[in-house]
């Protein structure tokens, strides 16, 4: 058995979670903050079988897609080193960073 904890943009979210459930995968969902943009994110524990990890990892794929964005920096302008850091940046946003962890024991209670 394998645990993944994916981390998701909170926009990719709901759809992930759908698609999981319809294909029989259960989840927990607990809410986290990005560092970079301090926007929110949601991390998934997810339990899956050996033989269904790669099933599970494609759903992931397939829901959280990057994409781009134009964010403008966080820096007042008056303490800008560099007056060009106060312009919009195109960042990559969304997509899933996915760890899969061995489990040794589960268990309901």
């Amino acid at each position: 058995m394998k645990l993944i904890l994916a981390i998701v943009q909170d926009t990719d979210a709901p759809g992930l979670t759908k698609a999981l459930l319809e294909k029989g995968f259960q989840s927990t969902k607990l809410a986290s903050t990005g560092g970079f943009l301090r926007e929110g994110n949601t991390t998934l524990l997810i339990g899956v079988e050996d033989e269904r990890l790669g099933e599970a990892l494609e759903i992931i794929r397939e829901k959280c897609r990057t994409r781009t964005r134009l964010v403008t920096p966080g820096v007042p302008l008056a303490e800008a080193p560099d007056p060009f850091l106060a312009q919009p940046i195109e960042v990559q946003v969304g997509g899933a960073v996915v760890f899969v962890l061995p489990v040794e024991h589960f268990f309901k209670v």
